[in-house]
């Protein structure tokens, strides 16, 4: 069993670590990539600073909101002004391009590999930079649905036209009252489709993208995997983290690498095969684009 106190951290030079990263991608039969916050924050997709201070201003003016992510769990007056936060939020993390082309540069280089993605975002930047939607599995949910605040039943409704209408339409920090969505089932109100909770909805869609998750590591638990964790932290690693290193300690033929600026760090037991990278993961993935010829080296 992983413990914290296992952790080793890297001491090499950050080129070797990417030339080494970059043979173990072209040497590899599949690529199992873990995504958390700090691929989307190297994509420009930042909750805090002149992004935060430029759309919410109002907001933070009348209660000293600090960030995005916390203004999530703020208690709004009412659901009026809830929507006109949350509209904002999502719209900007959801309905609009990343300020960088970081998710862009990811597919180009595994584009032509056999990849599956894992991720604790939701925010569909993979589907936009046009990574495989069955290759796909988003664990938290998706800022671009709405659910049953009960739930009522197990089912996600789309959100793109309400939350644009939101957006328009919201003065001093309100939405109309005829924009608050309800579930068109029972009505009581509906929420975005975050897991908080014990109340998130698992739809049918979730399900499915679990079911593939799951048969694609079984069918190449065998075969040379490159499990390539990207900006995901301590927050909740038993999604991503934490099995990526149990399944790196059990196939002897597979490599785990951490890109992550701040916390890129390996387990001892599998430190030989390992490849940890504490550096920008915009940065890393241009320079792996830079030397992406695999062909001299198969």
């Amino acid at each position: 069993m992983f413990s914290r106190m296992s952790i080793t951290k890297s001491t090499e030079n950050c080129s070797d670590s990417i030339k080494k990263l970059q043979d173990a991608l072209c040497s590899s039969d599949t690529v199992v990539i873990g995504a958390g916050a700090g691929l989307s924050v190297s994509a420009g997709f930042t909750y805090s600073g002149k992004r935060f201070i430029e759309n919410f201003s109002d907001f933070i003016s009348a209660y000293n909101i600090t960030d995005m992510y916390s203004g999530g769990f703020y208690a709004f007056k009412d659901l009026e002004e809830y929507w006109a936060w949350w509209s904002r939020q999502i719209y900007l993390n959801r309905y609009t391009d990343a300020p960088k082309p970081v998710y862009n540069m990811l597919f180009e280089l595994i584009a032509d590999k056999d990849y599956f993605v894992i991720t604790t975002n939701v925010d569909h930047q993979f589907q936009c930079a046009g990574f495989d939607k069955k290759r796909l599995f988003y664990t938290q949910g998706d800022y671009g649905l709405f659910q049953c605040s009960a739930p009522c039943r197990k089912e996600t409704f789309d959100n793109e036209g309400i939350i644009l209408q939101m957006v328009k339409r919201q003065k001093n920090m309100r939405v109309p009252s005829e924009l608050l969505p309800v579930c068109p089932y029972c009505g009581r109100p509906m929420i975005t489709n975050l897991r908080s909770d014990s109340t998130f909805v698992e739809d049918e869609g979730w399900n499915l993208a679990a079911e593939r998750y799951e048969s694609f590591l079984r069918t190449r638990k065998e075969q040379h995997v490159l499990f390539l964790e990207l900006g995901v932290g301590y927050n909740t690693p038993g999604i991503i983290k934490y099995p990526f290193w149990h399944m790196t300690e059990a196939n002897p033929k597979a490599v785990y690498a951490c890109i992550n600026y701040g916390e890129a760090s390996c387990p001892k037991e599998i430190a030989e095969r390992s490849i940890v990278i504490n550096a920008d993961i915009g940065e890393v993935v241009s320079a792996l684009l830079d030397e992406a010829d695999c062909s001299d080296k198969l």
